[in-house]
């Protein structure tokens, strides 16, 4: 567990956070979340990693990921899981973020322009969700096609106060949830404002 905890910690600090960037270049290197365009933010890069690795990743996951937007998330998944479906509902990003992963070698991707709320039922189930925007509540959708034995990121709660939550589904198809932090997302557009 500590070798692969540090393998994605070498992969993070290499990756070029200014790559996903288009504005705001000036402001990669600052652990803060910076604007995308649409109402939509790059991450914390510092929150991104925390994230990453609550995860637990295995070199045979299968993950989705709800919310692409720049693909700097993606690519932190990409590299250390077998399949990733990402979805995300904002076209121009949707775009670039393809674009830059594709430029980047990525051929473990699979890109969908929807309401993400919904996952993507026709790949499921899957190993690990990583839900990038807040919920009002963990969608029953996510839940569905989380795999026995699953575990999912996912922030929760209003647009000013979020819990950053792991949900874990045991082999018997119970839900666990666990507080990991409290946290401040743009929210999850769709069903579950």
């Amino acid at each position: 567990m500590k070798n692969k905890e540090q393998e994605i910690r070498t992969y993070f600090h290499k990756l070029d956070r200014s790559f996903f960037m288009d504005s705001f270049k000036e402001m990669a290197s600052f652990d803060e979340a910076v604007p995308i365009g649409h109402e939509q933010t790059i991450s914390q890069p510092s929150l991104v990693l925390e994230m990453t690795l609550a995860l637990d990743l295995e070199t045979d996951s299968k993950v989705l990921e709800i919310g692409t937007g720049s693909g700097f998330q993606t690519a932190l998944l990409a590299e250390f899981a077998a399949q990733v479906y990402t979805v995300e509902r904002i076209e121009e990003l949707h775009h670039r973020a393809k674009d830059r992963l594709g430029e980047l070698g990525f051929g473990n991707i699979s890109f969908k322009l929807d309401d993400g709320s919904m996952g993507w039922e026709e790949n499921a189930p899957y190993d690990r969700i990583m839900v990038t925007a807040a919920a009002s509540v963990i969608p029953n959708e996510l839940l569905d096609q989380l795999a026995a034995g699953g575990k999912m990121i996912i922030p929760v709660g209003s647009s000013f106060s979020q819990e950053l939550r792991l949900v874990e589904k045991d082999e018997n198809g119970k839900i666990h949830s666990t507080l990991l932090n409290h946290v401040r997302f743009v929210p999850l557009k769709g069903k579950y404002e």
